[in-house]
């Protein structure tokens, strides 16, 4: 339908949001997905690696906000991470 530059919504990522990119990613991992980013030594679980490529910004997805007359609007996350990490999505 649309598909914008302006953010709609909140200017970051929603915790919903965040909770379902980092699991969709981490079940990629777990079924022998390439990783993007050089795993540190203390990281072997999936989820703490989908979250470290979230936080670096490096995830290819696209989220899809809803707005109240049906029709939705398209992000890149990188769009939505804050700078430094993305660690603000909790407070909705």
């Amino acid at each position: 339908m649309s598909s914008e530059k302006s953010i709609t919504g909140p200017p970051r990522l929603t915790r919903f949001e965040r909770a379902r990119i980092i699991g969709a990613r981490a079940l990629q991992i777990s079924l022998g997905a390439p990783v993007l980013i050089e795993i540190p030594e203390n990281v072997s679980r999936p989820i703490d690696i989908a979250k470290l490529e979230l936080e670096r910004g490096l995830l290819p997805i696209t989220i899809r906000r809803k707005l109240p007359d049906g029709s939705y609007v398209d992000m890149a996350i990188q769009d939505l991470i804050q700078p430094g990490g993305e660690r603000v999505g909790g407070t909705d």
